[in-house]
């Protein structure tokens, strides 16, 4: 790798962590002026136009969508013509660095030993840098000359909310998506910041149902659901939490699904996020 292409990859990764933190995608008000239209709260209306124009403001500032500027998360999706090695890996997480200080990020790095960062007794690091990535995940695509880079950030609101654990499937899909819809109403009325878009991954394990989660953010589509994910979405909207749980229509938004292999057991792993209203927070690249 030449120092150019070095260079490159830095910028482009800085510019996308940046524009993953402040700009919504056209889908994006294109549904919330959807369920403003049909939204029979005024309260939540309100609300809703807020966030928008909140949204407005950050993505024509290029600041922060959130004072909660999140943790980044990275999929790399490479294809069979393309090589990725260390140089690279280290050019993104140098562009990771960058984007925090351009953005800026909130300062959330905490320092000192494991006793010390699980207690916070070691104080906190007043770089936004200091933020450091969750660890990458690569996906293979067939596309063979694919490589792209998404960046996602992760705010804390929705991981306090977030559910991760085993259901009981009794052989039907039904059983578990009331088991997700439960788990969906409970955590949308506690989380605060909605409408949500849900997130969900179906798996084997703890961690294949967490990244099939990760997954659903990143490829997920508001123009485009399954059955499954309306019947989430509507029967979660049943629960009339509304826009920042001011009561009305309009609790989520869309539920973006993965389901991946599954295995001959009576259980299946699930994970299961709401992400908040300006959530997910995503910006994809060419590298």
């Amino acid at each position: 790798m030449t120092n150019e292409q070095y260079t490159e990859i830095v910028e482009k990764t800085a510019s996308t962590l940046v524009k993953a933190s402040s700009v919504f995608p056209k889908a994006k008000f294109a549904i919330y002026k959807r369920y403003k239209e049909k939204e029979s709260s005024s309260l939540s209306r309100w609300a809703i136009e807020e966030i928008c124009e909140n949204a407005r403001i950050a993505e024509n500032q290029r600041s922060p969508l959130c004072d909660d500027t999140g943790i980044p998360h990275l999929i790399l999706q490479v294809g069979e013509n393309r090589n990725v090695d260390g140089k690279m890996i280290e050019a993104i997480y140098e562009g990771v660095e960058k984007g925090l200080r351009d953005l800026p990020g909130r300062p959330m790095g905490i320092m000192g030993d494991d006793r010390q960062r699980i207690d916070q007794s070691g104080g906190l690091d007043s770089r936004s840098e200091a933020v450091l990535p969750a660890p990458m995940m690569m996906r293979y695509v067939e596309d063979k000359d694919k490589l792209t880079l998404t960046i996602m950030m992760q705010g804390g609101g929705p991981e306090i909310r977030s559910k991760t654990y085993r259901v009981f499937h009794q052989h039907d899909m039904n059983v578990v998506l009331n088991e997700i819809i439960s788990w969906a109403k409970e955590a949308v009325s506690m989380l605060g910041c909605s409408p949500c878009t849900l997130a969900v991954g179906i798996g084997r394990t703890h961690y294949e149902a967490s990244s099939l989660m990760l997954q659903a953010m990143a490829d997920g589509n508001y123009e485009v659901q399954n059955e499954f994910e309306k019947k989430i979405t509507e029967e979660v909207n049943k629960s009339h939490t509304g826009a920042i749980g001011l009561g009305g229509d309009t609790s989520v938004l869309a539920t973006f699904m993965k389901v991946g292999p599954q295995r001959a057991s009576g259980v299946r792993i699930v994970c299961m996020r709401p992400c908040c209203c300006f959530e997910p927070r995503k910006a994809s690249v060419d590298l």
